[in-house]
C-alpha cells in the first residue's frame, strides 16, 4: 500500500500545475488585451477568414490549418470563461462586445468572398462544418484547457495556435459566409451551431481552470447571485450540447448503416446471370439503389435480394433495384456468355484473394515457428531446431481435423517429464490443445 501511495503522490506532482502558474495580475492583464479587436488583431482576423475561406473554396486542408494558425479569434472566447470563473462582469461585456464584432467581421469577410467567388461547389472541408455532433463538443472542451492552461503558465508556448487547429473556430464561420452567399439557410444554421459550440465549451473550459487554479474573484459578490450565473452556464451548457448528442448518435447510426450495406452489395455483386453495374447508398435516408445489367430480372429475383437485406442488420432498408442495361431474347446467347466470362473474371479474383490469404498465413506460421524456437531456446537450451506447421489429420472416423505439428531436434534424449512440460508450454504458446510433437 505504501508503494502504491507513492507512485500516486507521484503521478499527483507530475500533473500539479501550480509550480508552471504564472503571476494572477499578469494572467488577467494578458486575458484582457487578448479580449480587444481593433488595429492589428482586427486585420489578422480578416486576412485570416480570407484565408480559411479560400481554403474551403479549394478543399485544401493544408490552407485551412494555415487561417487557424493566424487567427486571434479565441481572445474573447478565453475573456468570456475567465471572466464569469471571477464574476468579472465590466469584462465579460467587454469581451461579449469584442467577440460579437469579431464574428460579424469575419461573417462580412467571408460573405464577400463567396459571393465574389466564381467557384461555388460545396466541397468535403466545407460539408463537413455543417452538421455539428458530441464530438465537436468533446474537441472545443478540450482544445479549450489546453489553451487556458497555456495562459496560466508562465511558459506560454505555442499551444494557442494548436488549439485553434483543434477547435476549429475559423471554418464553421467561413461556412456560414458561404451559406449567406448561396442563399443556403440550412449552411448557414449548421455552421453556426458548429460555431457555437466551439464557442460555448471553449469557454466553459476556461471556468474550470480558472476555478481549479483559484483565480481570484474580481468583483464582490453575493452567494445567491453566484447560484443564479451558474444556473444560467448549466442552461446554456445544456442547451447547447443536447443537440449535439442527438446528431452524434445519428452519425454513428449512419456509419453501422454503410458498413453492413458495404457488405450486402458486396454479397448481390453476382445475381442469377445479373452483374452489378453501379450501387449507391443513402444512410441518413437509408436508401440503398443497385443497378444490375444482363437478363431482364423477375420480381421473384427482387424478392430475393430484398430478402437478403434482414441477413446483413439492414432489413428496415429501402431498397431499389433497377435494370441498368438487358438484351433481348435475340442477344440472350451472347449475353449468357458475356456474365459466364464475367463470373469466370470474378472466380479468378475470388481465387486470387484465396491464394494471398494463404501465402499470408505461411508468412505468419514462419514468423510464429521463429519466435517459439527462440523462446523455447531460452527455456530449453539444448533445442538445435524448431519446426511448427499447419496439418489435417483425416481418419476413418470422417472428416478431416486441424492439427498444429512441431518437430523438435534437440542434443540430448528428453525425459518423459521433460516432454510434458514442453507439451504444456507449447499449447499455452500456440492456443492449441490438438498438437502433434516429434522429438529427435
Amino acid at each position: 500500500m505504501n508503494t502504491i501511495a507513492l507512485y500516486v503522490k507521484k503521478g499527483l506532482h507530475y500533473l500539479n500545475l501550480e509550480p508552471d502558474l504564472d503571476d494572477y495580475d499578469r494572467i488577467h492583464q494578458a486575458i484582457v488585451k487578448d479580449t480587444i479587436f481593433k488595429g492589428t488583431n482586427l486585420w489578422i482576423l480578416i486576412f485570416a477568414i480570407v484565408v480559411a475561406s479560400v481554403g474551403l473554396n479549394m478543399n485544401s486542408t493544408a490552407v485551412i490549418i494555415g487561417a487557424m494558425l493566424i487567427s486571434p479569434l479565441m481572445g474573447p472566447i478565453n475573456g468570456m470563461g475567465y471572466s464569469i470563473a471571477t464574476y468579472d462582469f465590466a469584462l465579460f461585456r467587454q469581451s461579449i462586445r469584442n467577440f460579437s464584432f469579431a464574428v460579424m467581421a469575419s461573417l462580412v469577410a467571408s460573405t464577400a468572398y463567396f459571393f465574389l467567388s466564381p467557384i461555388s461547389t460545396a466541397h468535403s472541408e466545407l460539408l463537413a462544418r455543417t452538421s455539428p455532433t458530441i464530438y465537436d463538443v468533446l474537441i472545443a472542451l478540450f482544445g479549450g484547457l489546453a489553451g487556458i492552461v497555456a495562459i496560466s503558465s508562465r511558459q506560454k508556448g505555442n499551444v494557442i495556435p494548436g488549439v485553434a487547429i483543434a477547435t476549429a473556430l475559423m471554418p464553421p464561420l467561413c461556412t456560414a459566409g458561404y451559406g449567406l452567399a448561396t442563399a443556403q439557410l440550412s449552411y448557414f444554421l449548421g455552421a453556426i451551431y458548429l460555431f457555437t459550440i466551439n464557442t460555448v465549451f471553449i469557454a466553459l473550459s476556461s471556468v474550470i481552470i480558472s476555478q481549479i487554479l483559484k483565480f481570484p474573484i474580481r468583483t464582490i459578490l453575493e452567494e445567491k447571485e453566484k447560484k443564479r450565473v451558474n444556473r444560467l452556464i448549466t442552461a446554456v451548457i445544456m442547451l447547447v450540447a443536447l443537440p449535439s448528442i442527438y446528431f452524434g448518435y445519428g452519425l454513428v447510426q449512419q456509419e453501422r448503416f454503410s458498413e453492413r450495406a458495404a457488405r450486402f452489395i458486396s454479397n448481390v455483386q453476382m445475381f442469377e446471370g445479373n452483374y452489378l453495374l453501379n450501387s449507391k447508398v443513402e444512410p441518413s435516408q437509408r436508401e440503398i439503389t443497385l443497378v444490375y445489367g444482363g437478363v431482364e430480372i423477375t420480381n421473384n429475383q427482387k424478392e430475393a435480394i430484398q430478402e437478403k437485406l434482414a441477413d446483413f442488420g439492414i432489413g428496415e432498408a429501402s431498397l431499389e433495384i433497377r435494370q441498368g442495361l438487358s438484351f433481348k431474347d435475340a442477344d440472350l446467347g451472347q449475353m449468357t456468355e458475356a456474365i459466364k466470362l464475367r463470373e469466370k473474371v470474378f472466380g479468378l479474383e475470388k481465387l486470387i484473394s484465396e491464394k494471398d490469404q494463404q501465402i499470408e498465413k505461411l508468412k505468419e506460421i514462419d514468423e510464429l515457428g521463429a519466435g517459439v524456437f527462440q523462446e523455447l531456446k531460452q527455456l530449453y537450451p539444448e533445442t538445435i531446431s524448431c519446426s511448427v506447421s499447419d496439418a489435417i489429420e483425416y481418419t476413418d472416423q470422417g472428416e478431416g481435423e486441424p492439427r498444429v505439428v512441431v518437430v523438435l531436434i534437440t542434443r540430448i534424449t528428453l525425459t518423459e517429464n521433460e516432454k510434458a512440460r514442453i507439451e504444456r508450454w507449447l499449447e499455452k504458446r500456440l492456443n492449441s490443445n490438438r498438437l502433434l510433437i516429434f522429438y529427435n
